[in-house]
């Protein structure tokens, strides 16, 4: 195993852990629409041009795509929990800056720092994956994951209505409340992971990468304003080219690279990270083109004709349905499998936006689109980490999750930059005004429905994994941690000649066989449990006990039924665990 395990104590996850996380998540995503509602008014508010203006959204996509990744990393190496707390930190100091100024530049600063918390979402999946018992993994990392969407959507009509009645600055006082709120309820809820990955931080690495993303994201961007053929676009795109594959042949040179290209390059991790980028593309289409069909004006013929409130009220359900399939996920992948459930989400999406070309006339008709098209994205959404971390070793969650974060923040980047154009050049002219034309709507909703028949194709090609594969690809690294302390704590005792306090023995199948995996539960006299491992490869196992006293044994393995085994504890018992007695009970 790549990890190694810290000498503190950690706290138990409690009920309350998933909610907080998931609540960590929904605050960093608000920052990617808090400025949405006043994205037109940005020059006057600012005293600017238009093409400047535009740096303050800029600004926070590229941090967000840089921070994602590298924040991953550091969570693996130095606490999945610290850097989290660094994360919301660094996005309070940037909301507050952007609060108390009405300049561009220091505007732009505060939203740079702001997008830094995009790493949240990757670390909030890492230590979930890390501290909480597999039962409840699946549909905690589906919340975790939606987050993102979930806290785009809720935030669409709160900011609309504050910018209506306030002044704008005071979306920055709320978001900077919000981040104080989720660092407070992360420090008294939370535990940290008690793993660690092996090496130092890849610092080159993380210059490159820097280097290349943005190269690559700059021209993406802001190409409908230098000009798609432009030099300045043309050249930036071949730098990062050259710029991202010296990267790559460097991290596959270092010991401890910032991203293991190795394991990106695995069929499910590769195919995962491309159909993320088309989910990416998705998502983000519809969060710009029903709230202009909502606000322009019903004279157009096309126009809805509702204020900013309710257009964001007609959006939310999207960020509302996204939370509430999280346990829908949970039922769905148990049975069949994220990568069932990825195509199902997928499929969701293709219906929402094919119906929805027919559905532009009321607002009622986009809130439909909405909660479908939010339905299948929640879907979608929360099988990509459990796809993520069924592929990778479990010290590189982390970083792993945060590279497919990335890849759907490149596919809003890309979704932002071809609907803009579309939307651009399908637009007619109104006494100087560039007014949106709902040929460019549905052509716009065209392009999504094709993002989603090439990630329904990439998830077809994903290797499939039976649901108990599954069940075991998603056990609580914690468990494979407490095997690596047992082992060691066993015999260290056992060396410095002490009695070593614990059990270890072998989970045995019916004909004998080592089962690999499995469950193995040690459970006090008042019927808590006081310990959790899975068992190796060759069956074995080993568990350490808090104090001496009567225990039970207690395992499962997928295909077997249980096996509960009384044992009062002693010393150093060999205890051998077999599966094919189910239920029955052996007194030691």
């Amino acid at each position: 195993m790549s990890h190694t395990t810290t000498d503190e104590p950690t706290r138990s996850a409690s009920g309350a852990t998933v909610p907080v996380l998931a609540f960590a998540g929904i605050v960093v995503a608000v920052m990617q629409t808090l400025l949405v509602p006043v994205i037109k008014d940005l020059p006057a508010l600012l005293d600017t041009s238009p093409s400047n203006a535009t740096w303050v959204l800029t600004s926070t996509l590229l941090s967000g795509a840089v921070a994602t990744p590298i924040m991953g990393r550091l969570g693996d190496l130095f606490g999945k929990r610290r850097m989290l707390i660094v994360s919301l930190s660094v996005m309070v100091v940037g909301a507050l800056i952007s609060a108390f100024t009405d300049a561009l530049v220091p505007m732009i600063v505060g939203r740079t720092l702001q997008g830094v918390a995009m790493g949240a979402i990757p670390l909030g999946i890492g230590l979930m994956r890390d501290i909480l018992p597999r039962e409840r993994l699946g549909s905690a990392m589906a919340l975790m994951s939606s987050s993102i969407g979930v806290g785009g959507g809720l935030a669409l009509p709160a900011a609309a209505l504050v910018a209506q009645h306030t002044d704008w600055h005071t979306l920055f006082y709320g978001a900077a409340g919000l981040g104080v709120l989720s660092i407070a309820l992360t420090l008294l809820v939370v535990p940290e992971s008690p793993l660690r990955a092996k090496g130092s931080f890849d610092l080159p690495g993380a210059v490159g990468l820097t280097a290349g993303l943005i190269l690559f994201l700059l021209p993406i961007t802001k190409g409908s304003d230098w000009g798609w053929s432009s030099p300045t676009t043309l050249g930036l795109f071949a730098a990062a080219v050259v710029v991202l594959l010296l990267w790559g042949l460097m991290e596959l040179r270092v010991a401890a690279p910032l991203v293991d290209l190795r394991t990106t390059a695995r069929r499910e991790v590769l195919l995962t990270n491309l159909a993320s980028i088309m989910v990416g593309v998705s998502f983000f289409v519809i969060s710009l083109v029903l709230p202009q069909l909502l606000q322009l004006p019903a004279e157009t013929g096309y126009g809805l004709g509702q204020s900013m409130v309710v257009a964001g009220l007609c959006v939310a359900p999207l960020g509302l349905t996204m939370m509430f399939t999280a346990p829908v996920y949970a039922r769905l992948s148990a049975r069949y499998g994220p990568r069932t459930t990825l195509i199902i989400g997928l499929l969701i999406i293709g219906i929402g936006y094919a119906g929805g070309l027919g559905l532009m006339n009321a607002a009622w008709q986009t809130v439909i689109t909405s909660v479908l098209i939010g339905a299948g994205i929640g879907l979608a959404y929360s099988s990509l980490p459990a796809l993520i971390i069924g592929a990778v070793p479990a010290s590189e969650t982390g970083a792993a999750n945060g590279l497919n974060t990335l890849m759907r923040s490149i596919g809003t980047s890309v979704s932002s930059a071809v609907i803009g154009m579309v939307l651009a050049n399908t637009a007619n002219d109104a006494g100087g005004v560039a007014v949106p034309t709902m040929h460019g709507f549905r052509v716009s909703f065209l392009i999504a429905t094709a993002a989603v028949a090439v990630g329904l194709a990439l998830a077809f090609f994903l290797p499939r994994r039976s649901p108990s594969t599954a069940t075991q690809l998603r056990a609580s690294s914690e468990e494979d941690a407490n095997l690596a302390r047992a082992e060691q704590a066993l015999a260290g005792e056992a060396a410095a000649g002490e009695s070593p306090r614990g059990f270890r023995g072998r989970v045995l199948a019916a004909d004998g066989a080592p089962v690999a995996r499995a469950k193995v539960t040690l459970i006090d006299r008042h019927g808590r449990q006081a310990g959790a491992t899975l068992s190796a490869g060759d069956g074995s196992y080993a568990l350490a006990v808090p104090a001496r006293g009567p225990y039970v044994l207690a395992a499962r393995a997928a295909g077997h039924g249980p096996l509960a085994h009384a044992a009062t504890h002693g010393g150093d018992h060999q205890v051998d665990l077999d599966l094919s007695l189910p239920g029955e009970t052996v007194h030691a």
